[in-house]
């Protein structure tokens, strides 16, 4: 692309051009519904509760917040304002930005990243998307009902176990998230949101209500918000800014692809804000919900990954209206996992769409498919394939699975090296300009934000992403 005299111009002219045939976000509303949906994904219902329970508790919660607050939305910024700049997907979007601003072109290599992590961890995500569907037939049809944990935890290794029913869920799962995405933005992602977050958000409440009901609450309540910093350790910190980062779905090119559906006129500061409180609030919430279950049972909250398929499906199965709650608890799980899924999809079938020239549900049933056929390699490590480790030579990945290292690759290499990258290329290289028109902040705000993206961020990321190699 020219950058002469007259670049600036060419450069809009095809950004409005490009929007007007991608389409954009009906409203700020619409944004936040499907940036939230995004970031409200297993990370939130999963994973928040159990780390919590690994490590003391109100600390590591506190810590949590405040990492959010420094690594979190600052990223999430940066990331949507980029994707709003270059107007195109992750990899095109910081093409464009660097042949208009004369940068480096390998500072593309970014964008390119952060697409790569998404389609990974789509692939072994929509595996454990298919165990919450499973679990919903599972619990509604009262097999948990009055179960031992022995039988519990056979329930769940059976269907481990059981390559061709992991097909089946995973194969479900993708076609659901396939299906919305190849709608684009208003009829498949806009739409789907706005009746998937809304439905979350009281399935979340009521489960909420009946732990409530459990006679232990207040325990709960206490666990997460009394800190007790005897509790936390080093590593402790160090998870929680690592979960920090990782359930807002930064360093995966999903908040640049859905960035560049942004119409110029929405507050990128605003809206980020407003996504960080209510993806934090959620995980909060899920932590109300499960706690009090978990105590009212006598079991232990720091059981690990297990928890929300072992742990709490013991539980349900040894209360009153267990059943139909337990149910309403995966098909929360479902609905969660769904609108992460669609976002991780996104970013890949964008790219397609511009590069390749595919229209939108070709481009989707081609990636779709890609990541889909990866699933299987995850699916089989769980069972036909669970003492094959290829990469078990090298002494830090001897045992993993290739679901194991699937998982480690992205969330301890490539999520924080894209998310170093983003920060690196806000804070040191873009053109302060440009990010002044992009975000529109006061001086004050702007340069609070500015300071931090490009020294504290940059090395609290730095510190995780060394920490997880050693």
């Amino acid at each position: 692309m020219s950058v002469t005299s007259s670049g600036s111009a060419t450069y809009s002219d095809a950004l409005e051009g490009s929007n007007a045939k991608r389409g954009l976000w009906s409203s700020r509303f619409a944004f936040i519904l499907a940036a939230t949906g995004s970031a409200v994904g297993l990370g939130n219902i999963w994973k928040f509760p159990y780390v919590t329970g690994e490590n003391g508790g109100g600390a590591f919660v506190l810590v949590y917040l405040l990492c959010i607050a420094v690594v979190g939305i600052p990223i999430m910024m940066a990331e949507v304002m980029i994707g709003r700049r270059g107007g195109r997907s992750p990899v095109n979007s910081i093409r464009l930005i660097t042949e208009r601003d004369r940068l480096k072109p390998a500072w593309k290599l970014v964008g390119a990243i952060g697409v790569l992590a998404g389609f990974l961890i789509l692939s072994f995500y929509s595996v454990i998307g298919g165990w919450a569907i499973s679990y919903v037939g599972t619990t509604a049809s009262g097999q948990l009902a009055g179960q031992s944990a022995e039988a519990v935890g056979a329930i769940f290794s059976g269907l481990l176990s059981n390559p061709s029913t992991l097909l089946l869920w995973h194969t479900v799962f993708m076609a659901l998230v396939m299906v919305v995405v190849a709608r684009g933005v208003r009829s498949g992602l806009e739409r789907a949101v706005s009746i998937l977050m809304p439905a979350l958000f009281v399935l979340l409440l009521l489960v909420v209500g009946y732990a409530m009901t459990t006679g232990h609450f207040g325990q709960a309540a206490a666990f997460l918000f009394q800190p007790d910093f005897s509790k936390l350790t080093t590593s402790g910190v160090l998870v929680a800014l690592g979960h920090a980062f990782f359930t807002l779905s930064l360093g995966m090119a999903v908040m640049m692809a859905y960035g560049s559906y942004l119409p110029k006129k929405i507050s990128i500061a605003k809206t980020s804000i407003t996504v960080s409180v209510i993806d934090t609030g959620v995980a909060l919430l899920a932590g109300l919900a499960i706690f009090p279950i978990v105590f009212a049972n006598g079991l232990e909250p720091g059981a690990g990954p297990g928890l929300i398929f072992q742990t709490l499906p013991l539980a349900f199965g040894q209360m009153p209206m267990g059943t139909l709650f337990g149910t309403l608890f995966f098909v929360l799980l479902i609905f969660a996992a769904w609108t992460s899924g669609i976002s991780l999809l996104e970013p890949i079938v964008e790219w397609l769409e511009e590069q390749k020239g595919m229209n939108r549900t070709i481009s989707t049933i081609a990636a779709g498919g890609v990541c889909w056929a990866l699933g299987i390699a995850s699916v089989l490590s769980l069972n036909l394939w669970a003492d094959v480790a290829p990469l078990g030579f090298i002494p830090m990945l001897e045992g993993k699975t290739i679901f194991d290292l699937l998982d480690f690759f992205t969330a301890n290499i490539l999520l924080p090296l894209g998310g170093l990258l983003v920060a690196l290329f806000a804070g040191w290289v873009m053109s302060r300009q440009a990010m002044e028109n992009e975000l529109s902040l006061s001086p004050t705000m702007f340069n609070l934000w500015f300071i931090t993206v490009r020294f504290v961020t940059p090395v609290a990321v730095a510190i995780v992403f060394i920490y997880n190699l050693m």
